[in-house]
């Protein structure tokens, strides 16, 4: 690893990520018991509202036999203005990782250079790589490697879309972004990831032949205030059986929930047999215990 944190795919490099989803899927397939993380404590710190990063990272300290303490806003300093740097100072040296969704990136890295122990990114405005993780094992499991596939990415432009833009420059795959103007991806990330993205004027141009779909609620947590213009603006991007039938014959459909069903997704796809997205659920407990276990060095 290029750091002892994880704030990006970059931090573990390909081959980095192809050596954590193979140990990812050799746990979950094992169900192994050893308890390698007794008296390790994981910092859980949250801005945003979570059901899966919250549960998966929880119990996967608890099967490694460790401890995961929720932090919010509104039950520490965190919340009154306490400097990050200060936080981080305290919150590690009293723990072994700490993990943070929060709204800012920049503060998660400036979190992360006062910090003695592992920063995990749990989410920011900019990427979500730790959803990336469990994508990706659920693709290799579905289907083998990523390598050389082809991904449609439909709907916003936002961190997810950025976080898939980094996976397709290190994992070598082919991902085809649309997105309504306005809604387009970071413009440097694109210009970094080279011709590995596409960035297309039409949803069909995007799934035309696709081996993966994958999209994302069209308004994000704190795009709430502009979900009705949203609406409007992705009226043509929701992912259907009509889009679907563009894509390849045994095309994988991947969600990272909540979704709303009727807006980005209809019921036939998410609930239909495209769908991995429970899996791709599961596998965020499994992909973070990997996770957990290459930081804290207990593999």
């Amino acid at each position: 690893m290029s750091s002892r944190h994880f704030l990006s795919l970059d931090d573990l490099g390909t081959a980095g990520i192809e050596d954590l989803i193979e140990r990812a899927i050799d746990r979950k397939r094992r169900a192994p018991t050893d308890r390698p993380l007794v008296g390790k404590s994981l910092a859980m710190v949250f801005e945003k509202a979570s059901t899966r990063t919250r549960v998966s990272f929880e119990a996967a300290m608890t099967r490694l036999g460790g401890h995961a303490i929720f932090l919010s806003p509104g039950d520490t300093q965190i919340g009154r203005g306490e400097p990050v740097e200060d936080t981080a100072r305290v919150l590690s040296g009293m723990c072994d990782a700490i993990m943070i969704r929060n709204h800012s990136h920049a503060v998660l890295e400036q979190f992360a250079a006062y910090s003695k122990v592992p920063v995990i990114n749990g989410l920011t405005d900019r990427l979500h790589p730790c959803q990336l993780l469990a994508d990706l094992q659920t693709y290799v499991e579905h289907r083998g490697s990523i390598r050389g596939a082809k991904v449609a990415w439909i709907g916003d432009g936002n961190n997810m879309c950025h976080s898939y833009i980094n996976a397709a420059r290190l994992m070598g795959f082919s991902l085809r972004i649309a997105a309504p103007e306005g809604y387009r991806p970071d413009a440097l990330m694109l210009r970094d990831a080279g011709n590995a993205v596409t960035v297309c004027d039409q949803a069909q141009e995007a799934v035309d032949g696709a081996d993966l779909v994958v999209t994302d609620v069209w308004a994000s947590m704190g795009d709430e205030d502009d979900r009705e213009t949203r609406l409007a603006d992705f009226a043509n991007y929701q992912v259907n059986r009509a889009l679907m039938s563009w894509a390849s014959d045994d095309a994988l459909f991947m969600h990272c929930l909540p979704a709303h069903r009727g807006e980005e997704v209809s019921a036939e796809v998410i609930d239909g047999p495209a769908s991995v997205v429970w899996d791709e659920a599961e596998n965020r407990l499994h992909a973070q215990t990997a996770l957990l276990l290459k930081l804290l060095e207990a593999e």
